[in-house]
């Protein structure tokens, strides 16, 4: 389950600071195993990638799942670099599981040159910084191989190698290094070369929101095309990203791909931690006791036919428990992104997305048509397109099997996966409209509040509740808060919340901060189960304020202008009377 911590470990376990260290922010495999740090083993991938045989395999995942872990894993495994200066890689997989697996695939290791390129950084806001950073990786790996010159007989080759391996020349000679180095490896080693490519997509969906995606494009297709398609000197190359990119955009005529998303069952148990890995490592910890809790906020999202714990999200709260054991579970996962696409849907929101929005912060499900291969620049074209950016990025997981129909599209039951996402929904999607309500104008509301305009107060109430979301229209606390937030936009007056005056506890009191030169207005608020009964409510409200005489405060502080609203909800519904 996880490389073997040092002898000292396994026999002195009494305190928790004797444990094998937790890998927090390491993504390198050979860094993590060398380091001793807890390795929660995949190796079996290797296995499984021979038998598949593919000779171009895209494996997407959301952020922080493993897809790093896995390629650097796969570097160690088939190259061998001592020879040339580097490292020794095969004492790594000591005491793993791909070493039990016998001679048919230990004859794999060690045994091909490799390119190993990660575009996780290569991306600025420009797309002449952006070709700055692809020059600058690419000839870093041609340096690395630079071992190969001594064997590049022809000059016109050994002259381009060099040229390349300097990173200053023009970027257009880049667009078929990659083939090219994986020529120069392949007539050095006399095998063929394995290509291996990190985070793919993060250059394009950079480039998208920066304004030069063409420019991405034209130079990322030929990079990769003229390497993986169809190339002679070509083993196997496997690729990792969040998001599958239609072929038509950078795979053109690249037949030999094949795709292992969130919705395939190849691989579906070597990105994020299985529920024996979870187990396996809280027992290690000594924190059987947090399964359950672990699972409400971590677990949850299905790739392929397997339930999929958060990698990064775990390893993190265990690594907090170990230093607090008062430690409360947290949002590590959303913290770790800006959640752009997020803040997107609900700028683009429409009523519809709006109500779908609530039922999936209920807890609830919608239904929507999955495309696998959609291009970055039609994310934004409609809102389904969206949706799908969100499932396959993360932010919500397939609820039961779906269907396809005649035509063959999928349509998928979608949910939030767990309660680190709805930190997100609930958190993050409500600041959002809030912030688009507080843009808004609100003379109109405000005056038939003060003046006693109880018509235009209810109806300025509903275009207001109609613009929000909630999660929970069956909770007062929500309408409290949303009219607290509202109230507190009015200039020269402030908002009291829950304070004792009378018999009891009122509402709502929003105050001139003149003192009694101005006026009080009570608010008294009910949540109705039916409309019909909305009349009722108001009523019961205003009520509530005269029998426990909450006017009574503001008399005694000499106000003498002291209006009374019974306010009464029904989801975006509202009803407003007036008392005497």
């Amino acid at each position: 389950m996880f490389f073997p911590p040092p002898a000292i470990y396994i026999i002195i376990m009494d305190t928790p600071k004797t444990k094998t260290p937790l890998p927090i922010g390491r993504s390198s495999f050979d860094n993590m195993i060398e380091g001793g740090y807890y390795y929660v083993d995949k190796t079996l991938f290797i296995r499984d990638l021979l038998d598949n045989g593919a000779q171009v395999t895209l494996c997407t995942r959301p952020r922080r799942f493993g897809k790093t872990l896995n390629q650097t894993m796969l570097k160690c495994f088939f190259e061998n670099t001592a020879p040339f200066g580097g490292k020794d890689t095969r004492a790594l997989f000591s005491g793993l599981k791909i070493e039990g697996t016998g001679e048919r695939y230990l004859a794999h290791q060690g045994k091909y040159p490799v390119i190993f390129l990660s575009f996780k950084e290569a991306w600025s806001s420009n797309f002449d910084e952006t070709c700055y950073s692809f020059k600058n990786m690419i000839a870093d790996e041609f340096r690395r191989h630079s071992y190969v010159k001594e064997k590049i007989a022809e000059a016109a080759d050994l002259k381009r190698f060099e040229e390349l391996a300097s990173g200053e020349r023009d970027i257009s000679i880049y667009k078929d290094s990659l083939r090219f180095l994986s020529k120069c490896l392949e007539a050095y080693h006399g095998i063929k070369t394995v290509i291996l490519i990190d985070e793919y997509d993060v250059p394009l969906q950079k480039s998208w929101l920066s304004g030069y995606y063409k420019e991405m494009i034209d130079f990322i297709r030929p990079l990769l095309g003229a390497a993986l398609k169809d190339s002679s000197h070509l083993q196997f190359a496997v690729m990792t990203g969040c998001l599958r990119i239609s072929k038509e955009s950078i795979f053109t005529g690249l037949n030999n791909l094949g795709v292992v998303s969130i919705l395939s069952p190849h691989y579906d148990e070597y990105f994020g931690f299985m529920q024996d890995e979870l187990e396996a490592m809280l027992a290690y910890y000594g924190m059987n006791g947090e399964a359950e809790t672990l699972k409400k906020w971590y677990d949850g999202y299905l790739f392929g036919k397997s339930e999929v714990y958060n990698p990064w999200s775990i390893i993190n709260y265990v690594n907090d428990r170990l230093a607090d054991a008062d430690h409360n579970p947290k949002p590590y996962w959303s913290n770790t992104s800006g959640n752009d696409i997020v803040h997107d849907l609900v700028n683009r929101a429409n009523h519809e997305t709006k109500t779908e929005l609530e039922t999936l912060m209920a807890g609830g499900t919608i239904s929507k048509p999955i495309y696998e291969d959609i291009t970055y620049d039609e994310i934004y074209k409609n809102i389904d397109n969206l949706w799908n950016f969100l499932f396959f990025t993360g932010y919500l997981k397939k609820a039961g099997k779906g269907h396809q129909d005649e035509s063959g599209r999928i349509t998928l039951d979608l949910s939030i996966p767990n309660i680190e996402l709805q930190y997100i929904y609930t958190t993050k999607i409500h600041e959002w409209f809030n912030q688009q309500i507080s843009e808004k104008n609100l003379d109109i509301f405000f005056n038939a509040i003060l003046s006693g305009n109880v018509e235009t107060f209810q109806t300025e109430l509903e275009a207001l509740l109609r613009a929000s979301i909630s999660f929970m229209d069956s909770a007062e606390n929500f309408y409290h808060g949303f009219m607290t937030g509202v109230l507190s936009r009015l200039d020269g007056y402030y908002v009291k919340s829950n304070r004792e005056s009378g018999n009891g506890r009122y509402d709502l009191v929003l105050c001139s901060v003149n003192g009694r030169a101005e006026k009080a207005v009570i608010f008294e608020l009910k949540l109705s189960k039916e409309f019909k009964k909305l009349p009722d409510a108001c009523a019961e409200a205003l009520a509530q304020i005269e029998n426990n005489n909450y006017a009574a405060e503001w008399e005694d502080e000499g106000y003498t202008d002291i209006m009374k609203y019974g306010v009464a909800f029904y989801k975006k519904r509202c009803m407003v009377k007036k008392g005497s």
